[in-house]
C-alpha cells in the first residue's frame, strides 16, 4: 500500500481548472519528486494534501485513510509536515522558538523540557544549534530554510512535503541541500514529497518524479525516464533549451 495517494483530484478556481484529474502515489521510505512548469499545479496539489484547500473532486488517502475527512489542524497529527515555498517563520521570535512552533500539536503539559531538547538536537543536526538563541530576522535565507526545515521535522512525521527548497539558494548551498535531503530520509526514517524547479537537485535525489501540465500528469517514472521524455521536454522547453535553474518555457 502506498503512504500517499493522490487519486484523480481536481481543484477549480472558479473557471480556472489548476488541478486536472491529478493522480499520484507516494511509496513508504521513497523520495518523490513532482515537478511541471510555473502555474502546472505543483503547489496547489501540496495545499489539497495538507487540506488548505479543499478539492473540486477526487480522493486522498494518507495509510489507506481518507485523508479529506480530517480538518487541516490534524494533518501534522496524523504525520504529514510540510514546508513553504514562501518562508513561514516570525522574524522576531528567536530559531529555538521558531522551531518550537513545531511541536504544538504533541506537547503535552510537563513535557516543555523535552520538547526543547529535541529542538536542540535538531538544531545541532542542522549545523543550527549556535544560532537557537538569535532573532531569526536579518539571517542568510538558506539559514532561514533550514529553520523551517526544523521545525516541521520537530514535528515527528512520517511524511514531510517540501515546497521549492532550493529557491534562492546559491549553488553551493544546492549541493549541500541535496545531501540533506537523503540524510534526514535516512536519520528521520522519512517519506519525502519535494516539489522544485532546480532540475538537478530533483533528479539527484528523487526514486520516482511525476510530471505535471497544467494541473494534469503527463508523466511518471525514474529520473532517467523523465528527462528523456518528448512529453515533458516538450512542455518544459518548448524547444530543446535548459537554463542553469532547470527548465522552462521559451514558447
Amino acid at each position: 500500500m502506498a503512504l500517499l495517494e493522490v487519486d484523480n483530484v481536481s481543484r477549480r478556481f472558479g473557471g480556472i481548472l489548476a488541478l486536472d484529474e491529478l493522480s499520484l502515489t507516494v511509496d513508504e521510505g521513497e523520495i518523490a519528486g513532482l515537478i511541471g512548469p510555473n502555474g502546472a499545479g505543483k503547489t496547489t496539489a501540496f495545499n489539497v494534501i495538507t487540506r488548505l484547500y479543499k478539492p473540486s473532486s477526487g480522493a486522498v488517502r494518507y495509510e489507506g485513510e481518507d485523508l479529506l475527512r480530517r480538518p487541516a489542524h490534524q494533518i501534522v497529527r496524523v504525520g504529514i509536515a510540510r514546508t513553504f515555498q514562501n518562508l513561514q517563520l516570525c522574524a522576531h521570535m528567536s530559531v529555538l522558538d521558531n522551531v518550537l512552533v513545531g511541536a504544538h500539536s504533541r506537547i503535552r503539559p510537563g513535557r516543555e523540557r523535552q520538547a526543547r531538547a529535541e529542538a536542540m538536537e535538531i538544531l545541532d543536526s542542522l549545523g543550527l544549534a549556535q544560532r537557537a538563541p538569535a532573532p531569526a530576522t536579518g539571517m542568510p535565507f538558506g539559514t532561514l530554510k533550514r529553520i523551517e526545515l526544523a521545525r516541521a521535522l520537530l514535528s515527528s512525521p512520517k511524511l514531510l512535503l517540501l515546497d521549492e527548497p532550493a529557491g534562492g539558494l546559491s549553488h553551493e548551498e544546492v549541493g549541500e541541500l541535496a545531501d540533506l535531503i537523503r540524510r534526514i530520509r535516512t536519520d528521520h526514517k522519512l517519506t519525502i514529497l519535494l516539489v522544485e524547479h532546480h532540475m538537478n537537485l530533483v533528479m539527484s535525489v528523487s526514486d520516482r518524479v511525476t510530471v505535471l501540465d497544467f494541473g494534469r500528469t503527463i508523466a511518471a517514472g525514474a529520473p532517467k525516464e523523465i528527462q528523456s521524455n518528448p512529453a515533458v521536454i516538450e512542455a518544459y522547453l518548448g524547444v530543446a533549451t535548459t537554463h542553469a535553474d532547470g527548465p522552462s518555457r521559451t514558447d
